[in-house]
C-alpha cells in the first residue's frame, strides 16, 4: 500500500481519538461527572489546538499527505466524507467549547 493510505489511516485514527475525547468532555459537562480524565482530555484538545495554530490551522499530517497527492478535495488526507472533512474544525470546536463551558460552570459554580 502507498504512503498516502497509511497517512490517511493514521490521521483517521487520531481524528477518532480526539472525537472520543471531545465527546467525553461534553458528557462530563452534561452529567457533572468531572474527573481527571476530563481535565486530561481538555488539555489534549487545547494541545491539539496549539499544534493547529503553529501549523497555520493545518494538521501536520495534512502537510505530509500533500507530498503524495494533488487532490483538491478536503478529505484527500483522511478517511472521512468530504463534507465532514471540510467542516471538521467548526463542528468539533463548537462541541468542545460547549462541553468545556459546561465543565467549567459545573466545576466552579456547582450543579
Amino acid at each position: 500500500m502507498d504512503k498516502l493510505f497509511w497517512i490517511k489511516l493514521v490521521h483517521t485514527l487520531i481524528w477518532l481519538f480526539f472525537v472520543i475525547v471531545i465527546f467525553y468532555v461534553l458528557y462530563s459537562g452534561i452529567t457533572g461527572n468531572i474527573n481527571i480524565y476530563t481535565w486530561v482530555g481538555i488539555g489534549l484538545v487545547i494541545g491539539e489546538g496549539a499544534v493547529l495554530l503553529i501549523f497555520k490551522m493545518f494538521c501536520p499530517l495534512t502537510l505530509l499527505a500533500r507530498k503524495y497527492s494533488d487532490s483538491t478535495k478536503d478529505n484527500f488526507d483522511i478517511f472521512l466524507p468530504n463534507w465532514l472533512a471540510k467542516n471538521n474544525k467548526l463542528i468539533f470546536t463548537t462541541i468542545f467549547l460547549v462541553g468545556f463551558i459546561l465543565v467549567l460552570t459545573r466545576a466552579f459554580f456547582g450543579p
